[in-house]
């Protein structure tokens, strides 16, 4: 039996786990998915919240001839983590990474269009950011969204996603003020292994959500 039925379903359990850590009572608080995958899981966290759902778009730089292994990430904002054991170990060249970069800048900023469209980036000083994911292996692609949000100065940073290895979780907790996660497995492999139902999520389910989103009645801030 796996641990979830599908991304919204572990959405509602990570909801429940934030709402025990008071996350429903933190003001000013901005829930941020890692599209496509974090999308569907972030809905119902942000909905729980009555926080203001957006996006944070990431893009895994793979490794050439193994593009599943990540070399790397960049993120909206800026962010961009290389993996130097990977890239030492694979004696991966500079303009081979600049290459697979610039691939990634580019369809990272058809992302950006097509989701955020002409939207402004919010402004995070003083705010709590919580970034969500489907799950990390890892952890690349979060690595690099949290550098971004860094370099905004948040009050708070926190990642929330439900599965990840437990070396990924110790690597993330040292980078950010929280992590939450629901499920922590040894022998992890992969994140879709942890989940019943795990399709490609779609660039019409993530507008679809970010647009059913809009729609929540706005968050009363106590802050």
């Amino acid at each position: 039996m796996k641990p979830f039925k599908d991304r919204n379903q572990a959405g509602e359990l990570l909801a429940e786990r934030l709402v025990e850590l008071g996350y429903d009572r933190e003001p000013h608080l901005l829930v941020f998915a890692l599209p496509r995958g974090g999308v569907p899981v972030a809905y119902p966290v942000a909905r729980r919240l009555r926080a203001p759902l957006d996006v944070w778009v990431v893009r895994k730089l793979g490794t050439p001839g193994h593009e599943e292994l990540a070399m790397g990430a960049i993120a909206s904002g800026g962010g961009r983590v290389l993996n130097q054991e990977i890239v030492e170990s694979l004696q991966i060249s500079a303009e081979t990474i600049l290459a697979v970069e610039r691939q990634q800048q580019a369809e990272l900023q058809r992302r950006e269009q097509l989701y955020r469209g002409h939207k402004p980036f919010p402004d995070l000083t003083g705010k709590t950011v919580l970034l969500v994911d489907d799950g990390l292996a890892t952890g690349a692609t979060m690595k690099a969204a949290i550098a971004a949000a860094q370099r905004q100065h948040p009050k708070r940073l926190v990642v929330a996603v439900p599965v990840a290895p437990p070396d990924t979780i110790a690597e993330i907790q040292s980078l950010v003020d929280e992590v939450v996660c629901l499920e922590t497995p040894a022998f992890f492999q992969a994140v879709g292994l942890w989940y019943e139902h795990f399709p490609q999520t779609s660039d019409e389910e993530v507008l679809a959500l970010l647009q059913a989103a809009q729609a929540m009645p706005a968050p009363s801030d106590a802050g």
